[in-house]
This record gives C-alpha cells, sequence and structure tokens, in this order.
C-alpha cells in the first residue's frame, strides 16, 4: 500500500481541530488578500472624501484600523472578510472579546505581524491573541 504524501496528510488547521475544507476551515492567502484589498480600499475612499490631503497615509492607515476594529467587535469580521466569507474566531471558542479586536488591529497595522505565518497559516497578529480567519 503506497504512503500518502505528507502534505495530503496534514492542512492548515488540522492541529487547532479545524477541517481542511468547507465551514470552519482556514482562510486561504487569496481570500485573506482579496479581504484586505477590499478593506483598504475602503479605507482609501473614505479619505479621499474626507481628508483629500492625507499626505502620509495616517489618515488611511487610522481609518483602516477602525474599520477593523468596529466590525471585528460587532461581526467577528470585517467588511472584506465578510464579502469573501471570512470571519475571525478564538481558538478555543467562544467569545471574542472586546481587547482582541484591538490588539488584532493594531498588529494588523504594523504590516509585518501580517506576513509571517505560522504552519496553520495564521498571521502572527492572529497567532499572538489566540484567534485564526476561518470560512463561514
Amino acid at each position: 500500500m503506497p504512503e500518502t504524501a505528507p502534505s495530503a496528510q496534514n492542512w492548515p488547521g488540522k492541529r487547532l481541530g479545524l477541517p481542511e475544507k468547507g465551514p470552519r476551515s482556514v482562510g486561504r492567502f487569496g481570500r485573506r488578500a482579496l479581504g484586505i484589498i477590499i478593506d483598504w480600499a475602503i479605507a482609501s475612499a473614505l479619505v479621499w472624501a474626507f481628508f483629500p490631503n492625507d499626505i502620509f497615509g495616517f489618515w488611511r492607515l487610522g481609518i483602516f484600523a477602525v474599520l477593523q476594529v468596529a466590525f471585528v467587535l460587532v461581526l467577528n469580521g470585517s467588511i472584506g472578510h465578510l464579502i469573501v466569507g471570512l470571519r475571525v474566531v478564538p481558538i478555543n471558542g467562544g467569545y471574542l472579546g472586546y481587547w482582541r479586536p484591538f490588539a488584532r488591529a493594531i498588529l494588523l497595522s504594523l504590516a509585518i505581524p501580517a506576513v509571517i505565518w505560522d504552519k496553520d497559516q495564521r498571521g502572527m497578529h492572529d497567532h499572538l491573541i489566540g484567534t485564526v480567519l476561518v470560512r463561514k
């Protein structure tokens, strides 16, 4: 009997008890990238409309962070996440809480934690606060 390839035995989220595909599986790179692009475009549009002289991008980053906190806090996902079918959930289940959306937005705004991933394809910002971005 031939052995199965190691990649077929392990998938992102297996260590966390998440399924390989379908609802509650780890959100893959394409969906996450599209979600963040949507969120950044919304923040850019709001800045363009209300703060046209935002030369250094401080307003854009601030609005992006506020939108992240507000929507993750209320709906467990940013506008971009929800459009592409993702949501943020705590690893241990239960309520996301108040502090996680704030910490996640701050770390995400730093950018570097978002581009460093673990074996489960979670960004360092999610890893540090105990959350995972999963499919709805």
